[in-house]
C-alpha cells in the first residue's frame, strides 16, 4: 500500500488537498507537523500526529518535527472557546527542551540518511523577525476578509469572549512556518488534526501568493471515544507520554480498558500492526470478546511505542498482581512485591494513629486517597473502597495497626481500578 492508501484503511485522512497523493508517489517529500508546547510533556492526543510523521518516515519520505517555540508564546485559537493563559519565556524553554527529548524516542534522527527526521523550532526564525518586517512581508499578502472565514476564528467572533488580535494573527504566524520550511527545507506537505485545516490552508496559500510554489495538505479526524468522552482524559486527568506525569502501568491501563467500539477503531490509528494480523485479531475478538484480545495487543502495542519493552512488561506484572490474582489475600504478597508495583500510588500515614486506630472514612481522607470525608463516605456506602482486598461494608470500621501487611503496608482500592499503598512511618 501506498502511504495515503494505508493512512486512510487505518482511518487517519479527513481532508486531503488535491495533488498532495501525485506528489507523494513522484519524490521523496518533507512534511512537517507542529507540536505546541503548551506543557513539558506531550500527551496522547499527540500520539497522532508522531505516528503521521513516523508513517511518513516508514514510507521513504523526510518527516519533520516543528516545535512551536514562537507560536507557543501566542497560542492557537483553533478549537478553544476563550483566550489560553500566555507562558513565560523561561517555562517556553523548559517546554520545548523536554518535548524536544521526547519526540527523539519515536521518529528516526539518524544522521546521514535520505530520509532522516529533523527537529526545529519555530523561534529559530521569529526571535529576530520585527513586527513591521512581520506586516509588510506576509500580513499583505492575506487579507482579513480570508482570515475571518476559517472557522477557528469564526466562532471566537460569535463567541461571548470574542478573539485578541494576538490569537487572531496566530494562523499568520503558523502559515509563515509553512512558508519558511518550503523555502528553506524544501518541505511540500503539512499534516496534523482536522482543527488545523484552516491554520494549514493558510499556509500553502501564503506560498503560493508569495513564491508562486505549490503546497499539500492532509489532516487526521479528531480521536473520539464510542461513550462521547474526551479521548485520552481518565479520573485521573491527562494521559501524558512522560512517565513522570503518567506511569507505564498508568497508561497501559488506559489502553487495555478501552471498550470493543474503541479498542477497534484504536487498534489501527495507534499501532503498526500490519492490516491482515488486525483482521485477524479482530475476527478472533468477535468470536470471544471476553477474552479481550485486542484491547490487550493494543495495550502492549502502544506502551511498547512509548515506554519501551521493558516498562511495559513492567505494567503486564503489576497488572497480573493487582487484578489476575484478586482472589489471593493480600498476605499472601511480600513487602517486595507491594513495595515494586510500578504505578500503583503510593501514601505516607502515620503510624501512631494507626497505632491509636480511626475510622475508614478520616482514614481515607487523611491519607490522601479521597479529596474529602464525604466524598469518601459516598463511596463506601457504595462499596467502592477494598483494604487489603477485602471490601469495607460500612463507615463505623477501624483501620489501625492490626491491618498492616509486614506492619509496615495496606493495599486501598477505590473502584475497580485505581490502587494505593499506604505506608505506615
Amino acid at each position: 500500500m501506498t502511504l495515503l492508501e494505508e493512512l486512510k484503511w487505518r482511518g487517519m485522512v479527513q481532508d486531503i488537498m488535491p495533488g498532495t497523493e501525485e506528489q507523494l508517489h513522484k519524490a521523496c517529500t518533507t512534511g512537517y507537523v507542529g507540536f505546541d508546547p503548551t506543557a513539558d510533556s506531550l500527551h496522547i492526543g499527540h500520539l497522532v500526529p508522531i505516528l503521521l510523521l513516523r508513517h511518513l518516515q516508514n514510507h521513504g519520505h523526510r518527516p519533520i518535527a516543528l516545535v512551536g517555540g514562537a507560536t507557543g508564546m501566542i497560542g492557537d485559537p483553533s478549537g478553544k472557546s476563550e483566550e489560553r493563559n500566555l507562558l513565560t519565556e523561561e517555562a517556553l524553554a523548559h517546554n520545548v527542551a523536554c518535548i524536544q527529548k521526547q519526540l527523539q524516542r519515536y521518529i528516526d534522527f539518524t544522521e546521514g540518511k535520505p530520509n532522516s527526521a529533523m527537529l526545529m523550532n519555530n523561534y529559530d526564525w521569529m526571535k529576530d523577525y520585527s513586527f513591521i518586517g512581520f506586516l509588510r512581508d506576509i500580513g499583505k499578502h492575506i487579507t482579513i476578509n480570508y482570515m475571518m472565514a476559517k472557522d477557528s476564528v469564526r466562532k471566537r467572533l460569535e463567541g461571548e469572549n470574542g478573539i485578541s488580535y494576538t490569537e487572531f494573527a496566530y494562523q499568520l504566524l503558523q502559515g509563515y512556518d509553512f512558508l519558511w520550511l518550503f523555502q528553506n527545507k524544501d518541505c511540500k506537505l503539512q499534516m496534523g488534526g482536522s482543527d488545523q485545516w484552516g491554520n494549514i490552508v493558510t499556509g500553502t496559500e501564503l506560498i503560493r501568493r508569495k513564491t508562486g510554489g505549490e503546497a499539500f495538505a492532509f489532516t487526521c479526524p479528531l480521536i473520539t471515544k464510542a461513550d462521547g468522552g474526551k479521548f485520552g482524559k481518565t479520573e485521573s486527568g491527562t494521559v501524558w507520554l512522560s512517565e513522570e506525569r503518567t506511569s507505564p502501568y498508568q497508561f497501559y491501563q488506559f489502553w487495555l480498558n478501552a471498550s470493543d467500539a474503541d479498542a477497534a477503531k484504536w487498534i489501527r490509528i495507534f499501532t503498526f500492526l500490519p492490516r491482515e494480523v488486525i483482521e485477524s485479531l479482530t475476527q478472533a475478538h468477535q468470536e470471544n470478546p471476553a477474552q479481550r484480545m485486542l484491547q490487550k495487543k493494543l495495550a502492549e502495542e502502544v506502551t511498547s511505542f512509548v515506554h519501551g519493552e521493558v516498562a511495559l512488561q513492567q505494567a503486564i506484572a503489576t497488572t497480573a498482581t493487582l487484578f489476575a490474582a484478586q482472589h489471593a489475600p493480600a498476605e499472601s504478597l511480600s513487602a517486595e512485591a507491594l513495595e515494586g508495583m510500578e504505578g500503583v500510588i503510593k501514601h505516607s500515614y502515620s503510624l501512631e494513629k494507626l497505632r491509636a486506630g480511626t475510622d475508614v472514612v478520616s482514614f481515607l481522607a487523611d491519607a490522601g486517597i479521597f479529596p474529602s470525608k464525604g466524598e469518601a463516605r459516598k463511596m463506601v456506602q457504595g462499596g467502592g473502597v477494598s483494604i487489603n482486598r477485602h471490601k469495607v461494608t460500612g463507615t463505623d470500621m477501624q483501620v489501625n495497626a492490626a491491618l498492616l501487611l509486614h506492619e509496615k503496608y495496606l493495599l486501598v482500592q477505590k473502584g475497580k481500578k485505581h490502587y494505593y499503598l499506604v505506608i505506615a512511618n
